[in-house]
């Protein structure tokens, strides 16, 4: 009999398609994992609407319950949007010791321009705030990228959503 432990155990193997370094549960992706006898409810929402992932987490999602032994429903829940908030503590610092700056908290408020273009953001290397905004515009929209003066190593930061 698969357990709701098994099912979150299992998800937070599956690396996300985009930072592989980061599983969906340590993301905060995974919103609920209801079981019912042989079937396994998820509940996610992707970190936007308009993610090029949402097909690739919802095979892996779908294909991981039935490695299993149970039957999947996946729901895509569009009624609440995804927030940097929900990044694990584990999450975040794997994140940092990957290269990636983990996003300050929403509590902190919104980011503004001259925030970003201040030294208050860290090098997830060397942990020096002497950095300086290179590119608003990262990979994705989700990322900036910055430079660090300290040890001369550029580096994502991830803004805050």
């Amino acid at each position: 009999m698969v357990t709701a432990e098994t099912v979150w155990a299992a998800l937070d193997e599956i690396p996300d398609p985009e930072i592989p370094i980061i599983s969906l549960v340590e993301l905060g992706v995974i919103r609920d994992v209801a079981v019912d006898g042989g079937r396994v409810r998820i509940e996610f929402t992707p970190t936007f609407l308009g993610c090029p992932a949402l097909e690739a987490m919802k095979s892996a999602l779908e294909a991981t319950v039935a490695a299993l032994g149970a039957e999947p429903e996946i729901a895509v829940i569009q009624d609440d949007s995804w927030s940097t908030d929900r990044i694990t503590a584990a999450g975040r610092e794997k994140l940092r010791t990957a290269g990636f700056a983990p996003p300050p908290p929403r509590s902190a408020g919104p980011t503004t321009l001259v925030q970003l273009q201040s030294k208050a953001f860290r090098c997830p290397y060397c942990n020096s705030n002497e950095t300086r905004l290179e590119n608003i515009f990262g990979p994705t929209p989700c990322r900036s990228i910055r430079w660090c003066e300290s040890c001369r190593q550029p580096f994502e930061q991830f803004k805050t959503i």
